[in-house]
């Protein structure tokens, strides 16, 4: 049996037995993984407040031979989404995030840039600042990013059908292909894609995710965006993501 150390980030845990938990938790350097946390309802000791999802630790768990499941021996928080004030509209992008990764990412399968993507936007949706007050840019840049890491975001600057170089205001979408197509090969359930989110689609895939934190970002700004990206990520899931809708409820 090997003991290993990594970062990770708490995505579900379900209730299994009377006080043990199964954890799904995503970690910088061997992937998403799945693990036994012994006697979790009962100890504060070893996990306190860190299996709270989208909660970044220190994880020790051992891997056991022949097994599925890891052993979760401890967990060191690093930085708790609690630290921010819990609002309902911050609590279901986090929900969103752990969803998105939950579903997407292969078992033990180290994905470094989504790893440092999720950081990112925790530290952006999580931020204690009175100046920001819904996280919608950390949701929008968080489902921008990962379309692309997951291959299903084709250059945003051409028309996916001819190449054609797509002017701010004339892209569109559609639920049936990737990427953003021109006037002249839209079809008729397309939907138009409004130039501020094209110009910050661009933009977004160049710089930071800090670097957008100072900007105003009403419910609405981007909305347009999220639901393209959103169109994409679902398409290649196969199924409709339940915090999606959670989301959609409160206008994100």
């Amino acid at each position: 049996m090997s003991v290993l150390t990594s970062e990770a980030v708490v995505l579900r845990t379900w209730p299994v037995h009377e006080a043990d938990l199964i954890v799904s938790f995503f970690t910088r350097d061997y992937g998403r993984i799945r693990g036994v946390a012994k006697s979790a309802l009962k100890s504060r000791k070893r996990f306190g407040g860190a299996l709270e999802p989208m909660t970044l630790a220190r994880a020790w768990f051992a891997e056991r031979p022949g097994q599925e499941l890891v052993r979760l021996d401890q967990l060191e928080i690093l930085r708790s989404p609690l630290a921010a004030p819990v609002d309902h509209a911050r609590m279901a992008v986090l929900s969103f995030f752990a969803e998105v990764l939950d579903e997407a990412l292969p078992d033990h399968d180290p994905q470094e840039t989504v790893f440092r993507l999720l950081v990112a936007v925790l530290e952006q949706t999580t931020v204690a600042q009175s100046d920001i007050v819904q996280p919608w840019m950390a949701l929008t840049y968080f489902q921008l990013w990962m379309t692309r890491l997951m291959g299903l975001l084709p250059d945003i600057a051409h028309c996916t059908a001819c190449g054609a170089l797509l002017a701010a205001g004339e892209a569109t979408f559609n639920s049936l292909g990737d990427g953003l197509f021109c006037p002249l090969h839209r079809n008729g359930s397309a939907s138009p894609l409004s130039a501020d989110s094209w110009l910050m689609a661009q933009r977004m895939l160049r710089a930071p995710a800090s670097a957008f934190a100072a900007e105003p970002w009403p419910r609405r700004r981007g909305m347009d965006l999220r639901r393209f990206t959103l169109q994409s990520l679902e398409r290649h899931l196969e199924r409709k993501l339940r915090t999606a809708e959670a989301l959609g409820r409160i206008g994100g």
